[in-house]
């Protein structure tokens, strides 16, 4: 019920963050070609694909960005920049399971995953939106966590305590950069997010952002990730 929901939002994760170089967090992406236009612009121009091979147009460049921010803090990352949706996107989300789970079993001191994507915006007849948010005077593609909750029939039981952690992140982020989030997406979803009582998706803009705009936005997260997870240290 909306009660439950409310105060597992206004409750601390239930884990707690060492700052001893020992990896905390997981960067990784299940959708890792998901890529962006090069230059903002106000027409959509199908020449420029939405997926890339190359890691420093594709979602993997935006990941640099948070582990770079991090590790800047002195918060243990790993970024995994392994392939999940090429050749075949189908089944990516059971490739990625794979890779996660290869790395908790390997670096159990993790408590932290993020699936870090893009979104992609667009209606019926085909225009595409690119969300921005003007911080400090420069775009930023606004994000979105996505947080999944289980209605019975998906063996996640702990997405409230992953709630927790999502709102922690929301509240930092939008305290920080006044503007930079969409509302959090609280759905039906799996997303693999039974791994950590810490595994959240985030949305770094949409198919029509820039890639400096992701890639700022890449920084804006890791300085306010650091911080909230700074906030629960041990």
């Amino acid at each position: 019920d909306n009660n439950t929901v409310l105060q597992a939002a206004n409750s601390l994760p239930d884990f707690k963050i060492a700052a001893d170089g020992s990896p905390q967090v997981l960067i990784m992406h299940t959708h890792t070609t998901e890529s962006y236009d090069l230059a903002p612009r106000d027409f959509y121009d199908n020449r420029v694909p939405s997926r890339n091979r190359d890691t420093s147009r594709n979602m993997v460049r935006v990941g640099d960005e948070i582990a770079k921010q991090l590790e800047a803090a002195g918060i243990g990352v790993i970024h995994s920049s392994a392939e999940h949706d090429y050749p075949s996107y189908n089944g990516a989300y059971d490739r990625s399971r794979e890779t996660v789970q290869t790395i908790l079993k390997e670096n159990p001191s993790i408590k932290i995953v993020l699936d870090i994507h893009r979104d992609a915006i667009s209606t019926k007849d085909g225009t595409r939106y690119a969300p921005i948010a003007n911080i400090n005077g420069k775009n930023a593609a606004q994000v979105m966590i996505v947080s999944g909750c289980d209605d019975g029939t998906m063996n996640y039981p702990n997405y409230l305590k992953n709630l927790s952690f999502s709102s922690l992140l929301q509240k930092q982020m939008e305290s920080d950069y006044p503007g930079l989030t969409r509302p959090v997406a609280f759905k039906y979803k799996f997303y693999n997010q039974d791994l950590t009582t810490g595994s959240i998706l985030i949305e770094m803009g949409g198919h029509a952002n820039s890639l400096n705009e992701a890639v700022y936005s890449g920084e804006l997260v890791g300085k306010s990730l650091a911080k909230a997870l700074l906030s629960i240290q041990e």
